[in-house]
């Protein structure tokens, strides 16, 4: 994992100079030329924020479409509504954000004071983990939080953060996660999985939440 992560500042490093060089109309030549009243980034920073767009780009995407078609496969009556009306996909992949999000933790929070949770005191410097997998299944915020409803009614769900943490590339994943599974149900209508559910293996993570595969039947 190590020399990955060295592959990869390497590249990033490598193309980040040659963007400096020869800017293109792209937006990692818009990163590496902006500038506010002089300041720029520093190439660390360049590489760190480059870094973040390509995994996250990808990653959560890649399970945000593997979670929602295990969902749509466990769940063949909301398959049959999505290709009766396909207006409902949009919710349908807010629920799939809620129901099994890509995301089960948020990256790590600091207190900058004391912060009272319930009858405990988190004192001023700690680390913080928010577990957003938790919240997709309050049972204080949705009925019924363990079935799946694309009927549901729609709510400010947390996949993809809030307020200046709130994700970059919301509207991107959502067209994403739309675009994908729904021509992926359309052109393959007796798609069934390959195996029980319980045998699927998944990702150990402490932030990510994913399956390894999905093995599937295409008829």
């Amino acid at each position: 994992m190590r020399n990955a992560g060295a592959d990869m500042i390497a590249y990033l490093r490598a193309l980040i100079d040659a963007k400096r060089g020869s800017p293109d109309d792209d937006m990692l030549s818009a990163l590496v030329l902006a500038t506010d009243e002089g300041d720029r980034l520093s190439p660390d920073e360049l590489i760190s924020m480059a870094f973040l767009l390509l995994v996250a780009g990808h990653e959560t995407t890649v399970n945000l479409i593997g979670n929602g078609a295990l969902a749509l496969l466990r769940h063949p009556e909301v398959r049959e509504r999505l290709a009766a009306d396909e207006a409902l996909w949009p919710a349908a992949v807010e629920e799939f954000l809620r129901y099994d999000g890509p995301v089960t933790n948020a990256t790590w929070r600091f207190t900058t004071e004391p912060v009272r949770v319930g009858s405990v005191v988190i004192p001023e410097g700690e680390f913080v983990t928010i577990s957003l997998g938790a919240a997709g299944r309050d049972p204080r915020r949705y009925e019924a939080p363990d079935r799946l409803d694309i009927t549901r009614p729609r709510t400010a769900g947390l996949a993809f953060g809030h307020g200046v943490h709130h994700c970059l590339g919301a509207p991107l994943a959502r067209l994403e996660g739309h675009v994908v599974l729904s021509r992926l149900f359309a052109r393959l209508p007796g798609l069934r999985l390959a195996v029980d559910a319980g045998e699927l293996r998944w990702r150990g993570s402490l932030m990510m939440r994913g399956l390894e595969e999905l093995p599937v039947f295409t008829a």
